[in-house]
């Protein structure tokens, strides 16, 4: 699975989960099973704030899933200018940090 991060200036943190094609964003499953290869289903097709556009399977087997990542006022580079997680395994997703707790925030 690859996942491409789109950051967001947001309130709520996220948590991702990752369980084969299952992807569960704070507590909501989304399951990608039945997606087969080659195939996209489009962004208006799921129902969740988290996927921000189309959802693909290549032609491989791997899922493409792009993903908002929320972060606060003094979120470091690494967060704001993410790179895709690739091959992700299962389990809880190592994302960037949501803030910078060391920075103040800019008035």
């Amino acid at each position: 699975m690859k996942i491409i991060l789109h950051p967001q200036r947001r309130n709520e943190p996220l948590t991702l989960t990752k369980a084969g094609d299952v992807l569960t964003f704070n507590g909501e499953a989304f399951d990608f099973s039945a997606l087969p290869a080659g195939a996209t289903l489009p962004a208006d097709a799921i129902s969740s704030d988290w996927i921000t556009g189309k959802v693909e399977r290549d032609e491989a087997g791997a899922l493409i899933v792009p993903v908002a990542l929320p972060h606060g006022p003094t979120a470091p580079e690494a967060t704001r200018f993410p790179a895709p997680l690739e091959n992700v395994p299962d389990g809880t997703v190592a994302l960037p940090i949501y803030d910078d707790p060391a920075e103040e925030p800019q008035a």
